[in-house]
């Protein structure tokens, strides 16, 4: 322990100072990354900030950190040793956390995953992962056959604790494991193991409210401890630099305005820690990236809160009963990848991250498909419209596509080539359609849905051209163009307070949709007719009118389909499901701020709690589309001027 205070009294001012200025298969692995040129100590620090994993994932690390200020230094990182429960009682204990998450809030328990420690945290240099691997590999071995089945827990509450606890008798042989780990990790790696010499336990809830007590007592209650159970024992690691700090996740990217701020791309995680803070500002924080090392300042209502352990990254897992001796890591990384799974989507509503270079297997088995011997889930997906015309060619531009006897002649490759019902009564002053690119927005989501197996059974959108058009190219992607009907349904319109004008716009009717090749439900009778929407309502009947929409849809698709699909405005991912979770809606000036940070195409998904009518925010199934502002080119303006 003196050792480890001893690198944090020195890591945490150095940090400090330099911001503040300005500023086996491993075997073969490490040789292919000396083979292309890395330097021995930056090759091992990859290999082990990637788990191992592969060439390419140690590749995509080094070449994002090469600005890392901490990239050459010899700093070993944090190790821990667990025992993970995995078969029938691990998705019991996924439940409790989805559930005491829903209905209780986070707790301090939900920073890390359901687990037994063994040991504590113990450093290791980069250049003995493989031999410390190696020892837990030969420990497990040693053991299999003498680990005791099955493993006895018995329930204890307190007024701020839930736990499950293992029997004494049966504790003393874990600690003996623990203690057999330890000699076998000093032997073969000469890395110091303390083992765990408190009571083995399971935790369940901790620094929870009072008034939680009982809700969590209750869930706790229905987990039956004896349940088969295959106990692996698994080994992650952490930055041993950020071991005190508060994580954080990027929910928004965000472009740095100035020298001393730091680039935000979604999905990334950032490092807080409370001493450093002197560095910000009200609004900001200051905090280092996991993908990139680099430090700075940043927006605060740019991230959120993240679970300690999703930035943790995974060495090796062995189960006690299921392999020989034989068994290959490839294998137990499977085994592992499928448990893991299914407890981190479960135990994260609202978690958003992005599978990309420096993504690791936490974050990439959130993208695995479930368990297919359970029933299917309930899923409602919300996504904004493409890309509109009015806001790229400005408000008048129907004066750039008009010739003189009023036909429409786009006069530049993003107007699309024809506009439905153009030279009748068309309000496009009001109801602007989408760009060229608003429609292939719209195909590449319709497609990662249908690449991803995602099944849509039922489409609803607003009665807004830029919707429809939005919704019938998504259904090109998905190869449903005409098979499926979209269901224009004029209750899921924005806040009528945006409309510019005394009237609501004159809508396209699903009829004329129909007869200009549109694929719409010309049968559907619409719950909320435009004859009761009115200009300019309050903020509170926009979002109870979205809500009741938003049920009622789910209420009547519910016998016939498990996924649907509403396609409106960027408001609509608020509007349409912050109610369904349970939640009171923001006041109308947050409400503003969280709209604007929605992009063209965004999306969010909520899956049904059982058949209970509860609804939780979860993981999109498909990559976020990111994209950018493109200004009209004038090559005479600009390749001509002396």
């Amino acid at each position: 322990m003196a050792a480890r205070e001893e690198l944090y009294s020195k890591i945490l001012p150095r940090r400090f100072r330099q911001n503040r200025s300005g500023s086996g298969k491993c075997g073969s692995n490490l040789d292919v990354l000396l083979s292309m040129g890395f330097p021995r100590p930056r090759a091992l620090k990859a290999m082990a900030s990637t788990g191992g994993r592969s060439v390419q994932a140690a590749c995509d690390w080094l070449f994002s950190h090469m600005d890392d200020p901490f990239l050459d230094d010899g700093l070993p990182r944090e190790f821990v040793l667990y025992l993970r429960p995995s078969g029938p009682l691990q998705n019991q204990l996924s439940h409790f956390w989805q559930q005491s998450r829903v209905k209780c809030g986070k707790n301090k328990a939900h920073n890390i995953f359901p687990h037994i420690t063994l040991c504590q945290f113990f450093v290791c240099a980069d250049h003995k992962v493989d031999a410390l691997c190696e020892a837990l590999q030969d420990t497990v071995q040693q053991w299999r056959g003498r680990f005791p089945s099955p493993l006895p827990l018995k329930l204890y509450t307190s007024s701020n604790f839930i736990g499950l606890f293992v029997e004494e008798r049966v504790a003393d042989i874990l600690k003996q494991f623990a203690s057999d780990f330890s000699t076998e990790a000093n032997r073969k790696a000469d890395v110091y193991v303390e083992p765990h010499k408190k009571q083995l336990h399971v935790t369940l809830a901790y620094n929870f409210p009072t008034d939680h007590l009982a809700s969590l007592e209750k869930l706790a209650k229905g987990i039956e401890v004896k349940l088969g159970c295959d106990w692996m024992a698994v080994l992650f690691s952490r930055d041993i630099r950020f071991a005190n700090h508060e994580t954080l996740r990027v929910m928004y990217p965000y472009m740095p305005q100035n020298e001393d701020e730091m680039e935000l791309v979604v999905g990334d995680f950032v490092f807080m820690s409370t001493v450093e803070q002197s560095n910000a500002t009200e609004g900001w924080l200051y905090g280092t990236s996991l993908a990139s090392g680099l430090s700075g300042l940043l927006p605060e209502n740019y991230v959120g809160l993240a679970d300690e352990s999703d930035t943790w990254i995974y060495h090796r897992s062995h189960s006690f009963f299921s392999f020989g001796p034989s068994d290959k890591a490839n294998r137990e990384r499977r085994m592992f990848d499928g448990l893991l799974e299914s407890t981190c989507r479960d135990m994260s509503p609202g978690y958003t991250p992005t599978v990309s270079l420096f993504c690791h297997p936490m974050q990439q088995v959130l993208r695995i498909s479930g368990n297919q011997s359970q029933p299917p889930k309930r899923s409602l997906f919300v996504c904004r419209h493409g890309e509109r015309m009015d806001v790229v060619f400005g408000k008048h531009w129907l004066s750039l596509c008009s010739d003189s006897k009023g036909r429409y002649v786009r006069s530049n490759l993003n107007m699309p080539p024809t506009l439905p019902l153009w030279g009748t009564q068309r309000d496009y002053d009001m109801d602007a359609p989408v760009t060229v690119f608003g429609s292939t927005q719209a195909r590449l989501v319709g497609e990662a849905f249908s690449e991803g197996n995602i099944v849509i059974d039922f489409v609803y959108c607003s009665p807004a051209l830029r919707c429809v058009q939005t919704a019938q190219n998504m259904l090109k992607g998905m190869q449903l163009d005409g098979k499926l009907k979209i269901r224009v349904e004029p209750g899921l319109f924005e806040w009528t307070k945006w409309v510019f004008g005394s009237s609501l716009p004159a809508w396209i009717t699903p009829a004329d949709l129909a007869a200009t090749h549109f694929s719409v439900d010309t049968t559907y009778r619409p719950l909320i007719p435009i004859s009761k929407l009115t200009v300019s309502e309050s903020y509170e009947s926009y979002m109870s009118r979205s809500h009741q929409v938003t049920k009622e849809i789910l209420s009547d698709c519910k016998s016939t389909g498990n996924n649907v699909l509403i396609v409106a405005h960027a408001s609509s991912l608020e509007a349409c499901t912050r109610q369904l979770q349970g939640f009171i809606p923001r006041n109308a000036k947050y409400f503003i701020q969280v709209v604007r940070k929605i992009p063209y195409l965004g999306l969010c998904s909520c899956e049904e709690l059982g058949n209970s009518g509860q609804w939780q925010m979860v993981d999109p199934p498909i990559l976020p589309l990111t994209h950018g502002p493109n200004h009209s080119f004038d090559w005479r303006e600009t390749l001509l001027q002396q």
